[in-house]
């Protein structure tokens, strides 16, 4: 398989759902700057630049898929969603309950969002959890390019307005993107390490940060299962549950800020489904609540790190219940 950044993958799942269905079209800011290959391959009619002016691309889409187009708008980054807010919560996500049915809003919206490059906090905002308390709307957030680009032709495909949010810090890194059709569905979770004693959730970037903590917790014999939410509504509650049930441990690890996030939403659906095969309380790792600063140094400080999580772990494992043996999984 060829190895693509995740940049590269959001491109190639545009251009093969551009030529496979000649309603999808994308505009946005920069779109066209950014994308050169799709304007020549489909033209200007077809991928096109736009004014800063995010509420009205966003209720320009909402006005094409309602007439059956399926547009593709990039806001660039999340915190100006602020701006399209009327467009993608009020008309968008819920004009076709509205309607009974007699339209559908077949959009995606582009954000990027997340530390990494240092853009400061009014282009750095991770604001995920607001579009999942939003009725209508799906919610993707994925952390491998090969996922980035099935999520992004299921995403497409959807009769359903989906906000789909890039980490910044993953824009360009590479993995391994299969060819062709390639569709991830939505709301369809993946495990990236199999564990025994404690089950780590995230979504994005901080899904390698896991996978970090877990190689760290391996060498003391600890046996952590990664769990990628890769779409955040819907959710994956059977996935969650089943590892839980299984390791009886859960830390949750998102970048986002703790209050109201997705984090809470996972300790409340474990605390009501799983509470009897838990061993341990629950453990939310977060960023906090506070505007993301400029610094580097400062920023990575801001983003949880593998040490946090590992030695959240510990201290689960450290309660007493027992543990698999080592090498047991994982």
């Amino acid at each position: 398989m060829p190895l693509l950044t995740v940049n590269e993958a959001i491109g190639q799942a545009i251009a093969e759902e551009m030529r496979r269905d000649s309603r999808v079209l994308i505009f946005g800011e920069g779109t066209a700057t950014k994308h050169p290959e799709l304007v020549s391959e489909f033209g200007s009619a077809r991928v096109r630049n736009t004014p800063l002016a995010e509420g009205i691309i966003a209720g320009t889409a909402a006005g094409a898929a309602a007439t059956g187009l399926r547009p593709i708008v990039d806001l660039l980054f999340a915190p100006f969603l602020c701006f399209a807010m009327d467009e993608l919560v009020n008309s968008a996500g819920k004009l076709r309950y509205m309607s009974g049915g007699q339209f559908a809003f077949p959009m995606v919206a582009l954000a990027m969002t997340g530390g990494g490059w240092t853009v400061g906090a009014q282009h750095n905002h991770n604001l995920e959890a607001w579009f999942v308390h939003s009725p209508g709307l799906k919610v993707v957030m994925p952390s491998t390019p090969a996922d980035f680009k099935g999520l992004m032709q299921a995403a497409i495909r959807d009769e359903n307005p989906v906000l789909f949010f890039v980490d910044l810090a993953l824009a360009f890194v590479p993995g391994e993107v299969p060819e062709g059709d390639v569709l991830v569905p939505l709301g369809q979770a993946a495990i990236r390490r199999e564990g025994s004693d404690v089950t780590l959730v995230s979504y994005a970037k901080t899904v390698h940060t896991c996978l970090q903590a877990a190689e760290t917790l391996a060498e003391e014999g600890i046996s952590a299962e990664v769990l990628d939410l890769r779409t955040l509504k819907p959710l994956d509650t059977e996935s969650i549950l089943r590892s839980v049930r299984k390791t009886g441990r859960l830390v949750v690890v998102h970048e986002a800020a703790a209050p109201c996030g997705v984090g809470a939403e996972v300790a409340a659906l474990v605390a009501a489904e799983a509470f009897a095969d838990l061993k341990a309380p629950v453990v939310r790792i977060t960023g906090p609540d506070a505007p993301a600063p400029s610094s580097y140094p400062l920023e990575q400080a801001f983003i949880p790190q593998p040490d946090a999580i590992s030695a959240a772990a510990r201290r689960l494992v450290a309660l007493g219940l027992p543990v698999s043996a080592p090498g047991s999984a994982g």
